[in-house]
């Protein structure tokens, strides 16, 4: 496990973005993989942080940082996916209740809207905030146990 703890920041940089592209096509363009992902990534993320040896400030910053790039991966993958459906909000013709989203508002249109801002905008910080999270509940577990 040590081994892994000291892989270089742009080495797991790039097998994060390889395993998130992974869980993006695996949801097939829905981040549902990529928000669940930022569970371990963010506990991988303190524990080599921690492995580091550095103090809490820094460890947190770092956090931060780090959790903050991951999740603009998953927006860069989001704004490639459905980016180009904005599109269809200028066209007169559209069809929306046939793209095959679910239709949780009253409007066709509305639905779509929310859709998009959901999968674009939402989904990525709910990333970000699963990574805080995981990263958090770790470092707590990992200094309840030095202070045993």
């Amino acid at each position: 496990m040590g081994d892994i703890l000291k892989i270089n920041k742009k080495t797991s940089f790039v097998i994060y973005i390889v395993l998130d592209t992974l869980f993006v096509g695996m949801g097939m363009g829905v981040p549902f993989f990529c928000i669940l992902f930022g569970f371990p990534s963010g506990w991988y993320l303190s524990k080599s942080l921690k492995h580091q040896k550095l103090q809490i400030n820094d460890i947190s910053s770092r956090i931060l940082k780090y959790a903050t790039l991951t999740s603009l991966v998953t927006l860069a993958w989001m704004l490639i996916i459905w980016g180009p459906m904005i599109t269809m909000l200028q066209n007169p013709s559209a069809n929306f209740a046939d793209f095959g989203i679910p239709l949780i508002l009253y409007d066709p249109k509305l639905s779509f809207i929310g859709w998009i801002i959901l999968m674009i905008f939402i989904s990525p910080f709910l990333q970000l905030l699963m990574t805080v999270f995981a990263s958090h509940v770790a470092l707590w577990r990992l200094f309840k146990k030095t202070n045993e």
